[in-house]
């Protein structure tokens, strides 16, 4: 008897994963351990890499997930057998809600991942298919650093990124083992580079050294001078130099800033216009440092971005431009050159904070600034400011069951 012979050209496998969904087969031996709060602790902090599926038992782009997930745990398991390497486990989050909110699960479902009990900041946002989330877990896998055997191959790493360097007597030391720990963390934000033995012996008048190189030919090394053993130390220095205070937004991380669920203060700029962009890194360092958390400090390419730039009657021409999106309205900076006037940007941020913007975009001007005899002259520049463009890159509902969350109106 042929089967479905009105639907040849259907891969079998969608039959496969719409079958497992329905229960209705059984895939191979799947090794998807279940997380609870007895056990979460020590199974993520003993697992090397661990890809966490965060679900809930009504959704159906979890139940789409589930068989996928398990088939690419079995690909996974044959290449790392061991299964302190690599985990594959789950959250029911209807069953165990104090985790989901411990790891502030907003969406289902969420792939985080997780290295020796450390959620990194990144999840997995790619395709949902055996092949791509096992060639996720395989990139994870690779060895983050990269051994020299020359100085010379120090002096020609690419300054364009930002460049750590260990320099040690032996791989099998605390020291180094910690080195590997931070760069694993941090292997999407600095490129890691190490020398061993007599390569790096010039280099270690004074025993094991670790330096930074930052973007940049003429910028100075720094060197850390804390204990190489003490991890905590040593990742929260390299976290400080590798991940920029004013980060680049792109396509790519769109979504996973916008998770973050905090506004954008963005300078709009032309690619090659980086002094722009070093004016405006040294003014947030200046004046916003006390707000980092409470906002995103983000540069964007005008021609990239040039939606968003149209949308606040803005063009590249003009560029550069300062905005703030709040995700609910987008607000812009007066003028480019005004950023250097002592307080000015800080300001800005501030009156987002206390709605000032909102009401004036709204409303027109507060009272209390506008000039004696002008009052009668508010309702002429009050306006609406345009809609957020930054909230269309949030993770979509074609893809997620988003939880509502609401925001301050901004």
């Amino acid at each position: 008897m042929k089967l479905l012979p009105s639907l040849p050209y259907l891969d079998i496998r969608f039959f496969t994963s719409i079958l497992l969904v329905m229960g209705l087969s059984t895939p191979g031996k799947a090794e998807i351990t279940s997380l609870d709060t007895g056990n979460i602790e020590e199974i993520l902090n003993n697992a090397g890499v661990a890809l966490v599926n965060f679900y809930a038992d009504w959704c159906r782009f979890s139940q789409m997930l589930h068989p996928i997930f398990e088939e690419a745990s079995n690909l996974v398991r044959e290449e790392y057998p061991d299964v302190t390497q690599v985990v594959f486990a789950r959250v029911d989050c209807d069953q165990h809600s104090d985790i989901a909110q411990r790891y502030r699960i907003s969406k289902y479902p969420t792939l985080k991942l997780f290295r020796n009990g450390m959620m990194m900041k990144k999840e997995y946002r790619g395709q949902r298919s055996v092949a791509a989330i096992a060639s996720f877990i395989r990139g994870q896998k690779v060895d983050p650093i990269t051994e020299v055997h020359s100085l010379e191959e120090v002096n020609k790493v690419d300054r364009s990124k930002r460049n750590i360097i260990g320099y040690f007597e032996t791989k099998d030391s605390d020291g180094y083992h910690a080195f590997e720990k931070v760069a694993n963390i941090l292997r999407d934000d600095c490129v890691f580079f190490a020398a061993f033995g007599e390569v790096s012996e010039s280099e270690r008048f004074s025993g094991d050294n670790v330096i930074f190189k930052p973007v940049g030919e003429t910028i100075p090394d720094m060197v850390f001078l804390g204990s190489l053993a003490n991890f905590d130390l040593s990742y929260a220095w390299a976290q400080d130099k590798c991940v920029p205070l004013v980060r680049e937004i792109t396509f790519e991380n769109g979504e996973e800033l916008t998770e973050e669920g905090i506004p954008f203060l963005i300078l709009f700029h032309v690619k090659e216009d980086t002094e722009s962009l070093e004016k405006f890194q040294q003014e947030v360092a200046r004046q916003l440092i006390s707000e980092k958390g409470s906002i995103n400090f983000l540069h964007a390419d005008c021609e990239k971005f040039r939606h968003p730039l149209l949308h606040i009657q803005k063009t590249p021409a003009e560029c550069p431009v300062i905005a703030i999106d709040s995700f609910r309205h987008m607000y812009v900076f007066p003028e480019f050159k005004d950023l250097m006037i002592h307080g000015k940007l800080r300001q800005f941020v501030l009156d987002l904070h206390s709605g000032k913007l909102h009401r004036e975009f709204h409303h027109g001007p507060d009272p209390t600034d506008t000039t004696p005899g002008q009052e009668d002259m508010i309702e002429v520049v009050a306006s609406n400011p345009p809609e957020s463009s930054f909230l269309k890159l949030a993770p979509s509902e074609t893809r997620y069951t988003i939880l509502s969350r609401d925001r301050d109106e901004l």
